[in-house]
This record gives structure tokens, sequence and C-alpha cells, in this order.
């Protein structure tokens, strides 16, 4: 009778199934009935049933245990084991009836079969040690029968037989599937794609072929012919067991099953469609119907373009995104390998919170801040997998390394995909407090970089804009305060007592950055606490484009001096490969020939090597600070032209956009030629003089510069046509030339470098390189200045 035989681990139970018929709609029952069972001795791996040789009218089972030993059993009473020579790891067991041999994949990477006889006469497994006459021939040692190197590991050995003269052997491996003959050759071999995870042959509808499904882990189920690709088809899961069965009148049913139980039925094909558009009937056309459709039609278009084909905001967005800074430091900082020298290094908390509306199965959440503040955590993913669910997620920020961030600005970005597909992407930003990268310090009375900023209301109490920084309460210190960032640089920042005027002032003309834009901001959010709405920023002093191109000159000469040591990298490596191939030519001749100090010249050369990959490594951090710095005097230098000419929101924009291009540089492509590409974009359109500089072509190639005379030129003739009247704008009317009246006229774009000289000598001197501006514009009555040198 057929009876269902169950491995555990350290037990084999053998089942009777019984079945009654069922008077209800659920159906027949079935129970199962223990008939016996074995204790292991050993843990068991893998097992496989037959008629070991030859027997008629029963079968028997074959265990292998973890340790590589193999226990016949016959129906109640245990037979015999043996161990499979050089057996390390268990691998996958099967039988073959019509050779009476078990094939199996061993740890040496090959398929090897055993024959039956051969096991049952070879030395007991109780008794593994073997005398000296057993090794010289007793003949009873465990011999192979055949062996295959496949060269990796098996997942499953499936034999099959599908007419009477030949069987063959699968074998499915790691990254091969393999079809082999009885006696161990290759009948053929086809190589995956993707990792497999399953597999199965069975018969095929042609003569002299086999079908075979294969699963793999990008839950993909392949049918192949032979080692022909016949179908592929997507499963909702990873399929770890494959089978096809025939339920009811249902042939052909693919049972795939999932390593979490999920159990699926399926088949190939697509459903059939049984519906007919039914026969339309003919009329006459109405022309004056049509003609009112048509312009009632024409008329939703126009309102639609006006309007926009895509709406800015829905009414009810699908995932909503909210951050909290903490508003306090972490009890116990999270600041792992930073290098800020003997300042101790807070983090602080931020959480993010996403709340769902619909069904959403993965959500992707990306957070990013300006280095070198970095994140303990920047990737998240999220499972919504019903509406109205609410996630938060919490990580630290801190400050690594002994250089200010170009931006106290963090951005959260949520992306995932709506139910029917359409992709979406949702941002959040977060600010981060001053006092994260910033300490309390000694106000300083002279410095080398100044900048005034105008207002039109009262000065306000520093004490109250930064409550957090005020070293003393003193009545006279109200008007002066100092910040040290963490890493030893100082910024000071004067009120005057009497006009509307606020100076900030540094020895670093990039941290001037930080501290007048936190002034600002702080400005505005306290007068909109005291209800007035006319608060206003300005800049007359001279603009600082001397101390910025100084930035830039650093920058570029870190990128040329980059190329130059990964060029000498390059003949180094060159060189060092000629040496070690001349010298294997050496050791590899028959004839000894002296070596003529190829081995000293081999060891200098590597030690060059060496040296200069320290120096191109170096080189690439002090090319990554310098850009931080540099992008901290664009937003500076962008600000005092947004105050100086009182530019829009969307003005700002433009300029951020020309100024700010990249993330981060590179060598294929750099800061200076795609911002001198965008600032040429914008002098030949909406900063245009005349057509003939709208005719110019730019170059549709960006190639490091030689040097940074163009790109500065360009700087300052923006400069001079935003002081002359010019303004910036994107739309298609840019192009067009201008008709605005600007004082004094604009100064064309220079066609080459005599016209540049020419433009240079005869442009005024509005934008002289100034280092103290105070002494340009003064700050009257700055009375707390003279209290700090007292």
């Amino acid at each position: 009778m057929l009876h269902l035989a169950v491995l555990h681990s350290r037990k084999l139970c053998v089942y009777s199934v019984s079945g009654t018929l069922g008077n209800v709609e659920h159906g027949n029952q079935y129970q199962l009935k223990l008939m016996y069972e074995h204790n292991l001795q050993r843990t068991a791996c893998n097992m496989t049933y037959g008629s070991f040789g030859g027997v008629k009218g029963r079968d028997l089972i074959c265990i292998q245990s973890v340790d590589g030993m193999l226990m016949v059993f016959e129906q109640e009473s245990y037979a015999f084991g043996r161990f499979l020579p050089g057996s390390l790891l268990p691998g996958p067991l099967a039988y073959s009836s019509r050779t009476d041999s078990f094939i199996t994949v061993s740890s040496c990477r090959q398929v090897e079969s055993y024959k039956y006889q051969v096991l049952a006469f070879a030395t007991d497994a109780d008794k593994r040690q073997e005398t000296e006459q057993q090794k010289l021939g007793s003949g009873k040692r465990l011999v192979v029968d055949w062996a295959l190197n496949i060269g990796e590991q098996a997942l499953d050995i499936c034999i099959v037989s599908f007419n009477q003269s030949t069987s063959s052997v699968f074998v499915l491996g790691e990254r091969n599937f393999f079809c082999l003959k009885e006696n161990g050759q290759i009948r053929f071999m086809k190589k995956l794609d993707c990792s497999p995870s399953c597999f199965l042959p069975y018969c095929s509808v042609s003569e002299g072929t086999v079908n075979t499904l294969i699963g793999n882990h990008k839950n993909m189920l392949h049918v192949y012919q032979d080692v022909t690709l016949k179908w592929a088809t997507q499963l909702p899961h990873v399929p770890v067991a494959v089978r096809v069965g025939c339920f009811h009148d249902l042939k052909g049913v693919i049972v795939t099953l999932s390593d979490d139980g999920r159990l699926q039925c399926s088949y190939l094909g697509t459903d059939p469609s049984l519906f007919q558009a039914p026969k339309v009937e003919s009329r006459e056309l109405n022309y004056d119907e049509l003609d009112v459709e048509l312009k009632e039609l024409q008329r939703i278009i126009k309102v639609v373009k006006s309007q926009g084909v895509w709406p800015m905001h829905e009414k009810e967005d699908d995932l909503n995104v909210s951050a909290m800074v903490s508003s306090n430091f972490d009890s116990v900082s999270q600041a792992a390998d930073v290098e800020v020298g003997t300042d101790v290094v807070p983090s602080i908390t931020v959480k993010i919170t996403l709340q769902n509306r619909i069904v959403l199965p993965k959500v992707k959440l990306s957070i990013y801040v300006q280095p070198p503040l970095v994140l303990t955590c920047d990737q998240f993913t999220f499972e919504f997998l019903a509406p109205e669910m609410t996630s938060t997620v919490a990580f630290s920020v801190y400050l690594k390394r002994s250089y200010t961030p170009s931006d106290l600005e963090g951005n959260a970005v949520v992306s995932y995909s709506k139910p029917t597909g359409t992709p979406r992407v949702i941002q959040c930003k977060f600010r981060l407090p001053l006092k994260l990268i910033c300490l309390p310090g000694q106000p300083s009375k002279t410095a080398n970089h100044k900048l005034t900023i105008d207002t039109n209301k009262s000065p306000v109490s520093l004490l109250s804009l930064f409550p957090g920084f005020a070293n003393q309460s003193d009545d006279d210190q109200v008007n002066v305060m100092g910040f040290r960032f963490l890493g030893g640089s100082q910024v000071t920042l004067l009120a005057s007592k009497t006009s509307q005027r606020y100076r900030i002032q540094s020895e670093q003309f990039e941290d001037l950055w930080l501290i007048t834009n936190e002034l600002i901001l702080r400005l505005q959010k306290y007068f909109e606490k005291q209800g007035i709405k006319d608060f206003a920023c300005s800049f007359s002093g001279t603009m600082p484009l001397q101390e910025y191109f100084e930035l830039i000159d650093h920058h570029f000469e870190l990128r040329i001096n980059g190329e130059k040591l990964e060029e000498l990298l390059s003949e180094r490596a060159v060189q060092f490969r000629a040496i070690q191939r001349r010298l294997l030519t050496r050791f590899k001749d028959k004839t000894p020939a002296p070596l003529q100090h190829l081995d000293v010249l081999l060891d200098g050369t590597y030690k060059q090597v060496i040296a200069l990959a320290d120096a191109v490594e170096e080189n690439q951090g002090n090319l990554f600070q310098s850009f931080t710095r540099l992008k901290s005097a664009t937003h500076l230098v962008i600000l005092l032209i947004g105050l100086w000419q009182k530019l829009s929101a969307d003005q700002i924009a433009i300029l951020e956009a020309a100024f700010l291009p990249l993330q981060e540089d590179t060598q294929e492509l750099g800061w200076e030629e795609t911002v001198d590409a965008a600032i040429s974009h914008l002098l030949k359109t909406c900063l245009s003089k005349s057509s003939k500089e709208q005719a110019l072509n730019l170059s549709s190639q960006l190639n490091i510069p030689k040097d940074t005379s163009r790109l500065k030129k360009h700087i300052t003739l923006l400069c001079d046509r935003l002081a002359k009247g010019g303004r910036l704008c994107l739309s298609n009317d840019a192009a067009a030339p201008q008709t605005m009246v600007m004082p004094g006229g604009c100064t064309p774009i220079p066609e080459s470098d005599l016209e540049e000289r020419s433009v240079e000598q005869d442009s005024p001197e509005l934008f002289t390189n100034h280092k103290h501006l105070a002494t340009e514009t003064p700050v009257p009555e700055v009375s707390a200045l003279q209290g700090v040198s007292e």
C-alpha cells in the first residue's frame, strides 16, 4: 500500500493515509495514522527511497546525515550505515533504479555515483577504522562508480526516465543547469542568468527533448526545452519547490511553495476575452452638431492649457510626511570617528513621521544633509499594508570634520508607487539648529572680512535673537556677540545702537555665510511675531567678488593638481607593469640571466605608486573640503546680490540654479565649466544687450578650462548687467531683444579675448577689490566694539 514517510531532524515517521467520504459540502476527510517510526542517532539532512538492490514489492528508505553517513532502513528494521568518503557537507541525494545507484554532489563540487551493492558490502560504519589488510585490498572499501566535476555546489538532483531506453540525471547548480547520462557524461548544460531556487523536469511533447521548470530568486519561473527558453512568467513570491499536478479536469497546474508557506496553483497563458464589440449602426452625420461639439472641446482645451495639465497639489495626498528636530542634544552623543580637534561633538535627533491614506506596499525614505554633517542612518523602507497607518523613524545628525557645512537645511525624500503604478516623490525639508556646529565665542575687534547688512527697522538685541550664544548678560554686551565653529574658526556679530545696521566679520570669508543667513532668518521670524510685515534687509556695500574669486582659484588649483597626480599615477602604474613583465620573462628563462637592477627599479616604482596614491587621496579630501567652502561662499554671494538688487524669489532661484548646479564635482564634470556655461546662457538670453549676442552659440561640450579668468569675467559682467537694470527670467520672451532702458548702457558679452580685455579696460570700477568692506560703509556709533577692546 501507499504510505507517507516524513523525515524530521532526529526521527523518521511512516504514516498511513485513510479517507472517508464527506456528507457535506466540505468534501472528503483524510486522516494520518502512525505505522512505525525510527529514532535516529545522527542529525538527518535529506532522504530518498526506492527498490534498492532490485527488491520486489516494497521500497527501502535511505537517509543522509549531516556528517555524510548513509543509513538504509527496510521497513521497521535498520539495515546498515555507510560513510561517504571525504564527506564534509551533505549534498542533494537521489536514487536511480535503472543503475541501482545513489547519486549525490560532494563537498568537492563533483557529482558522484555509488552502487548499492558496493554500499552493502563495504565496511560497516560502526567499524570505520580500516586495518592495513583492508587498505591493501579486501574488497570492502567504498569506491565511487563514476564522478563528474561541475565546479559548483548543487541545489537539487532529479532522475527522470520518460522512455524505457534511457534515463537522465538533472543537476541544478548555483549558476548552471546540467543534464547527465547514466554513466556521468554531460548530455547538455545551460548557464542561468539568475540565481535559481528550485526546478522540476517533466515530459515534453517533442520527441527526444525534456521540459524543465526553473524558479529563481527574482520571482520568475522559466520553462526550458532542453537548453532553449520557451516561456518566462512572473510569480508573486520566490518559489522554493515546484510541481505539476492534475486537479479534477484541470491538467498541467503548476503548484509552487514559497519560503513563508504560501501555496499557489497557477497555469501558463492568459485569460481568454469573451467580450465582443457590438456592431455599430450606421447613421448620417449632422455637421452642425459636430461643429458645436468641436467648438466646445476647443474651449475646454484652452481652459486646461491655462490651468495646466497636471495639478500642482492634490486635494489629499496619499502619504503625509513631517519632520521634527529635537530642541535638545542627545544625552549620549552618537558622534563616531569625528575629526574636529578637542571639541566635544554633540548630536541631535531628527524624527520623520509618515502617515498613509491608502495601502502602499513599498515606501523608501532617503535623508540628505550637507557634508561634513553625517547621519547615523540615511535609508529606510516601510510597508504600509493597511490604510491610516503611522510610522516614525529617528536618526541622529552630527558634525564629522573640522569645517562648516554649506547649509543647515536637510531634505527627506520619500519615493513610492501608487496603486495605479504611477511613481511619486514627496520632499520634506527640515532645518538643523545653529548650536549643532557652533559654540559661544569671544568677540573679536579686528577681522579680515566684514559685511554690513542694512534693515528698515530698529536694531534688535542680539541676546533676544541668539539666546543660547551669550557669554555674559551685561547691558554693554547686548550689541556684540561672538561665535566659534567646531574646529576653531570664529565669527563676530555687531549691532549698531542708533542706526539700523548689523555687521558680520570673520577671518575666513566663507564663514560669514551661516551667521549672516541665520541673522536674517531670525530677524524675519522676530518681526513676524511682532506682527510687522514690511521688514526688509538690504546690502549697499561693495560686492566682495575678489574674496570669492580667491576661493574659486583655490578650488580650481586643486582640480588641476588632482588631474596631474592621476596622470602621473597612471604613468607609474604602466611602468610598474612593464618592469613586472620583464622580470617574469627573466625568471621563466631556462638560462639564468642577470636582473640588471630590475628588482631595485621595481621596488622604487612600487614606492612611487604608493606615494602617488596617497597624494591623490589627500588631494581628493582637500578638494571636497574646498568645494564645500566654495558652496558656502556662493550662497553668500547670491544672498548679497539678492539684497543688493532686491531680487524676487524666482530670480534668486535662477541664480542658485546657475551658481549651484552640482552637489559634488568630479574631474569629468566640474563646478567651473558648468557655472560658466550657465552664466553665459543668462548673459546670452535674458541679460543680453542686442540680437548679436543672442546669435552666439555656446559649446555643447563641457571641458575643464585652462584657467578661471573667463569665468571671473562673466561673473563680474553678470553683476554689472544686474546693476544697470537687467532682470533674470526664464520665459520664452527672454530670447527676444530687450527693450528696457538701462542706465549707462550694458556691456556686451565679449566674443574674443581681445574684446574681453577691452571690456575690462572700459568698464567702470563698480566692483573694486576690498577686503575691509566696512571702510567703505562704516557702521556709526558701534560703542559695543570699543567695549570689547577694553
